[in-house]
């Protein structure tokens, strides 16, 4: 086997701010049943982030380690697959055997500190708080360490249903029919790497070109401006090293773009491909920049975009007011079956920003992604191809409950958890447009999904059906809300799905549950909609 090796580049004391640091009260972390011990610094919780010092985390995984003070390097080393951590920088690229990940640091009492959770999961392993002891509990991973931002090539699928020319998406619409909304401007433009029109031309150069507009800021969510930081890694705000404009975060020191960030431009132009998932953040930073945006008297024009999952599911219970987080920004189903133009609207409704979407053309609510005609941009690491946005809601619901996803959200289960028991139940529930092959994968069990029809295929419902049979057969513990809010009520948009699957409540009882507020929200929605 190859060497494994990490080296951590640290970032300069003096860069490193501390505030807001808290000494966690009676916190224990644990890999496997063995607690791990910080005799020279506890773990410090920063903006709800437990940091550890990383000696004490990667010598009980079994890594070695090295200081080298003329380099500010730690250098990590196992036998396995080579990677390379690279903590404080921008950028987070795979270079054959080497991964350049983002990962935040910060010095504290002369220690190097790292979130936990970015540590263990770069290291290969996976972190469960478990409320109730208030203990960090780390175990071996279900899937590979680190997954590459692109994967091997995965079968394509059939050709699109529509002529390719059908669909114009709103950055191109926005060129040929309503440029007088930016002519003479300053624009500020929110997107990343999805932001390009059908040639794969971006926002940005077509922006950047256009003589009668002078771009002066960019604007990035989560995952950075080109997509490539791992989920919940802090990401810098820095200058275009080609246009020497601002590049500011909206996923480091504020998710919020602030009056400092909004004071040279004229209108500010989202462009930002979703994937129709509630707690996908991108569409919570249109929502908190709708919101600042309002405060400066600064409009905002949402160039739209296909829901890749059509506009026909709508599924799951809405999210209550009480368990709103950037994980969930609105009172939205899990499955919301809207654009991010519609999305605008419906927001807006408690905003009341200056809101002008500019609209798809050729576009109707029942095409999933292949019926436009264009090719899936990857929106974040882990979801690279339209398969694994399928299928994303359906094997991703598990927070905290020990149910994890693998082969980019196509393959789910847990430790304990029967395969063929797994797959025989949600066989015979029926599920439209999908199939689930019995695959277990090392110690853990679980299925692979073979969507057999994508447009009956619901992936709200079936997470929930998932969830609830996975309960069924190993009676996993779900973590609950206390102080704080924890991750699976984030995503469930409240407590009562917990409440029900300890209840052992079967699914078809939880939908039950949900049905009458569901039935609302489409009623409520039908106000918002652009497209047929």
């Amino acid at each position: 086997m190859r060497k494994r090796q990490i080296a951590a580049v640290l970032l300069a004391a003096s860069l490193l701010p501390t505030l807001g640091l808290s000494a966690p009260s009676k916190i224990q972390v644990k890999y496997d049943q063995t607690e791990i011990n910080f005799p020279d610094q506890r773990p410090v919780i920063q903006n709800d982030r437990t940091l550890v010092p990383i000696r004490p985390i990667a010598e009980t995984l079994g890594f070695e380690v090295g200081w080298d003070a003329g380099s500010l390097k730690v250098g990590l080393q196992k036998q396995t697959n080579q990677v390379e951590l690279v903590i404080g920088q921008k950028i987070a690229q795979r270079n054959g055997e080497s991964l350049e990940l983002e990962v935040p640091a910060q010095i504290i009492n002369d220690r190097t500190m790292v979130p936990l959770r970015f540590i263990v999961e770069a290291l290969g392993y996976e972190v469960d708080w478990q409320e109730q002891n208030r203990i960090v509990q780390i175990t071996d991973a279900l899937s590979a360490p680190i997954p590459a931002p692109v994967p091997p090539q995965q079968p394509q699928p059939e050709q699109p249903a529509k002529p390719a020319e059908m669909v114009q998406l709103g950055n191109e619409v926005l060129f040929s029919d309503y440029h007088h909304l930016i002519k003479g401007k300053k624009v500020g433009l929110i997107t990343n790497q999805s932001g390009v029109n059908r040639e794969g031309i971006s926002t940005i150069q077509r922006l950047w070109q256009d003589s009668d507009v002078q771009l002066t800021a960019l604007y990035g969510p989560e995952h950075g401006i080109d997509g490539k930081a791992l989920a919940g890694a802090y990401v810098e705000s820095y200058t275009h090293p080609q246009y020497q404009i601002p590049v500011y975060s909206l996923y480091g020191a504020t998710r919020t773009p602030t009056k400092d960030m909004l004071s040279n431009i004229d209108v500010l132009l989202f462009d930002v491909q979703d994937v129709g998932a509630r707690w996908y953040t991108y569409i919570s930073t249109l929502n908190y920049a709708m919101k600042a945006a309002k405060e400066q008297n600064i409009p905002v024009i949402v160039l739209d975009r296909p829901n890749p999952l059509g506009g026909t599911i709508v599924e799951g219970p809405i999210a209550e007011d009480p368990y709103l987080t950037f994980v969930g920004v609105d009172n939205l189903p899990m499955a919301h079956g809207m654009t991010v133009g519609e999305l605008s609207l419906f927001f807006n409704r408690k905003i009341g920003a200056d809101v002008t979407v500019v609209p798809m053309k050729g576009y109707t609510r029942n095409m999933i992604f292949k019926d436009t005609g264009l090719k899936w941009v990857q929106t974040s690491p882990m979801l690279p191809a339209i398969d694994s946005v399928i299928s994303y809601m359906a094997t991703g619901l598990g927070d905290g409950t020990g149910v994890a996803q693998s082969d980019y959200f196509r393959w789910v289960g847990s430790k304990g958890l029967d395969s063929n028991r797994f797959a025989e139940l949600l066989n015979k529930a029926n599920l439209p447009g999908v199939k689930f092959i019995p695959q277990p994968k090392g110690t853990s069990g679980g299925v692979k999904l073979e969507i057999t029809d994508p447009y009956t295929f619901n992936p709200a419902k079936t997470g929930i059906y998932v969830l609830a049979y996975a309960k069924s057969l190993t009676n996993f513990k779900v973590s609950k809300s206390g102080e704080t809010v924890v991750m699976f009520d984030k995503i469930m948009g409240s407590n009562k799905m917990g409440q029900h699957l300890e209840a052992g409540l079967s699914p078809q009882e939880i939908e039950a549950k949900y049905a009458a507020e569901l039935n609302q929200f489409k009623k409520e929605r039908e106000k918002y909609l652009l497209y047929k």
